[in-house]
């Protein structure tokens, strides 16, 4: 069984990833969003940003720090599927899958205003806010010394791989292609 984590930041194009091989190479999808937010749902809370990290975070205190995608992963492993497991925040989440095996780690990442901008024209619920709402999110979520807690920055330096997203959605499929045959994954 092969796993594919994704990570990055707010907007960097996760999904543009998650798409690409879940259409071209056929592994399933495992979203750590959709878990959360089925989590937030049943707590009766509205579904936003602050309430997504709020509720990862206590999730991630009450189990483990890598309680969300080793329930994602858990899952998974019960069908028997590649897949890909999106979103990988908190480096326990990536040592978590490293131990398990057969784990490759991508990360996505793009310039700030560009982030912006696309999380503007995806138009999610929780994408509703000013440039400054989403610098702070962004801030937040980079760095962390609470293992608990978001540090998708330390994800990103254990990434196997880095996709630069500030191009087309043609050059991030190429530099897909181009990882997927150096990890000899086709």
């Amino acid at each position: 069984m092969i796993i594919i984590g994704i990570t990055g930041h707010i907007g960097a194009g996760k999904g543009t990833v998650v798409d690409y091989l879940t259409k071209t190479k056929g592994l399933k999808h495992y979203s750590a969003r959709t878990f959360i937010t089925k989590e937030v749902e049943k707590r009766g809370l509205p579904v936003d940003r602050d309430n997504m990290t709020k509720v990862s975070n206590e999730l991630r205190e009450e189990h483990s720090p890598s309680y969300i995608i080793e329930s994602l992963y858990h899952s998974a492993k019960a069908k028997g599927e590649d897949c890909i497991i999106e979103s990988i925040r908190t480096v326990g989440e990536v040592e978590a899958l490293r131990a398990i095996g057969h784990f490759h780690l991508f990360a996505i990442t793009a310039d700030l205003p560009l982030r912006y901008d696309r999380i503007v024209l995806r138009g999610n619920e929780t994408d509703k806010i000013s440039f400054d709402t989403f610098a702070e999110q962004n801030k937040r979520e980079a760095t962390s010394t609470d293992l608990h807690k978001q540090n998708i920055d330390a994800c990103m330096t254990k990434a196997d791989v880095v996709f630069n997203n500030n191009g087309t959605i043609e050059e991030l499929h190429e530099e897909i292609e181009n990882a997927m045959k150096e990890l000899v994954l086709v």
